[in-house]
C-alpha cells in the first residue's frame, strides 16, 4: 500500500514561516501507524518532518509546472491513495493524470457555497473528482453537506489534533496578559480584539496584552489603524508580525487570556487548541468549529461589537479562580478529545478502507453530469471558495 499526501504550493515546512496547516500534517504523521507507507511531498526549502518519507519539487513554481511536477512523482510512485490538502483547483488537475488511484481533498478551511450557477457548476465537477472529502469538524463537514447535497456522502471528518505537550504551561504561573493569535484579517475579529484591549487595558492598568499577527505584509493596509488604537499603552502592548512557530508557542504559553473573536465559520480553530493546550483561558466567538474545539472550556461571546469581548475579558480578570478554572478545564480537554493519537488512528483507518477498495478495483468516482449539481448549490451565505 502506498499513499501520496501533496501540500500546495508554498508549504515547505520551514520554522520560521509555519502555517497551521503544516501543523497539522506534521503532528499527524508523526502518530500515524502507517509511515512507512506514506511519502510526503511538498516544496522544496524546510526541514523534512522527523520520521516521515518526504520527496520535493522546486519552491517557486506556477501552477501548471508544479502540478507536472509532482504528477512526475505521483507516476513513479503509484499510489493506491493520493490525498490533497486544501487548494482545490490544482488538485482537481492532477486527479486526470492518476485515474486509478482513490483521490481525497483534504480540507483545513471550509469551502463556501458559490454565489452563482455557473460557479456551482464550474466547482461541483471540481470536487466530484474525488472520492472523499475530508474536513477538520463536523461543522465544516455538515455545512458542505448541505451547501452540496449530492456529494454528502463523500464526506469524512478527521478533527485536527493538539500535541499538548508541544505547547503546555501551568495555567497557575501566568503573566496578566491578554493575548490574539490570528491572522490580521476583518473575519478574525481583529478590530474587536485591539477595541476591547484598549478598554480592558484602561480599567485594570496592571494588565497587558500582546497581538500575534500573521499575513500582516498582505493585510497591513487595514490592519495598522486598527493595531495603532494600542499605540497609547506603550510597552504595555506587544506585537509580533509573522511570527515562527516557536515564537507563537512562547508568547501563548505566558498568556492567562486568549481570544478568538472570529466573525466567521471556522473550520475548526487551531489557534483555540493551541491556547487550551497552553493553559490559557479562551474568550471564543463559537463559530463553526469552535464550539467543537472547545467544548463547554470557553467563554462564548457575541462578535456584532467589541462590547461582549470587552466585557468577557473584566469578568475573567476580576474572577482569577473562574480564569484558573476555565483554563484547567480546556487543557484536560483537549488533551483528551483531541489528541494526535486518536486523531491519527481515525485518519489512518481513513486512508486503510480507501486503499482496500482502491486495490479491489471497485468503481470509484462517479462521472460529474450537470445533474450532480448541488442543486445548485447556490447560496447568499458567502462567495466562492478559492
Amino acid at each position: 500500500m502506498r499513499i501520496a499526501v501533496i501540500l500546495p504550493r508554498g508549504c515547505d515546512f520551514c520554522p520560521e514561516k509555519g502555517n497551521s496547516m503544516e501543523t497539522v500534517v506534521r503532528t499527524l504523521s508523526g502518530y500515524s501507524r502507517l509511515q512507512a507507507a506514506v511519502t510526503l511531498i511538498c516544496d522544496a526549502g524546510g526541514p523534512t518532518p522527523a520520521g516521515t518519507h518526504t520527496l520535493t519539487v522546486p519552491a517557486g513554481l506556477g501552477r501548471k509546472a508544479r502540478n507536472a511536477a509532482v504528477g512526475r512523482i505521483l507516476t513513479t510512485l503509484n499510489p493506491a491513495v493520493v490525498e490533497y490538502h486544501q487548494q482545490l483547483k490544482a488538485a482537481s488537475e492532477m486527479t486526470r493524470s492518476l485515474p486509478q488511484a482513490t483521490h481525497v481533498l483534504y480540507r483545513h478551511t471550509r469551502i463556501r457555497p458559490a454565489h452563482n450557477p455557473i460557479d456551482a457548476w464550474r466547482y461541483g465537477r471540481r470536487l466530484a473528482r474525488f472520492d472523499r472529502l475530508v474536513f477538520v469538524s463536523e461543522a465544516a463537514g455538515q455545512e458542505f453537506a448541505a451547501d452540496y447535497p449530492r456529494l454528502a456522502d463523500r464526506v469524512a471528518v478527521v478533527s485536527n489534533p493538539i500535541d499538548v505537550e508541544a505547547w503546555r504551561a501551568d495555567p497557575e504561573t501566568r503573566e496578566k496578559l491578554i493575548l490574539f493569535c490570528g491572522r490580521a484579517l476583518p473575519e478574525k475579529g481583529l478590530d474587536l480584539f485591539c477595541q476591547a484591549l484598549a478598554e480592558t487595558l484602561d480599567r485594570h492598568p496592571d494588565w497587558r496584552g500582546a497581538l500575534v499577527l500573521g499575513e500582516w505584509d498582505r493585510n497591513s493596509d487595514w490592519a495598522e489603524p486598527h493595531v495603532r488604537l494600542l499605540d497609547r499603552f506603550g510597552d504595555r502592548v506587544e506585537i509580533h508580525k509573522s511570527a515562527s512557530l516557536v515564537q507563537v508557542q512562547a508568547v501563548t504559553r505566558r498568556a492567562a487570556i486568549a481570544a478568538t473573536p472570529s466573525r466567521v465559520r471556522e473550520a475548526m480553530g487551531l489557534t483555540a487548541l493551541e491556547a487550551h493546550a497552553a493553559g490559557a483561558a479562551l474568550i471564543s466567538s463559537g463559530r463553526g468549529g469552535l464550539r467543537e474545539a472547545s467544548g463547554d472550556h470557553a467563554v462564548y461571546v457575541g462578535v456584532e461589537d467589541a462590547r461582549s469581548l470587552a466585557d468577557a475579558m473584566n469578568r475573567l480578570i476580576e474572577d482569577p479562580q473562574a480564569r484558573l478554572a476555565l483554563a484547567r478545564g480546556g487543557q484536560a480537554f483537549v488533551e483528551q478529545v483531541h489528541s494526535p493519537a486518536a486523531r491519527a488512528a481515525e485518519l489512518d483507518a481513513l486512508r486503510e478502507t480507501l486503499a482496500d477498495r482502491s486495490g479491489a478495483g471497485q468503481p470509484r468516482r462517479r462521472r460529474f453530469w450537470p445533474s450532480a449539481l448541488p442543486g445548485l448549490g447556490v447560496s447568499r451565505r458567502g462567495r466562492s471558495f478559492p
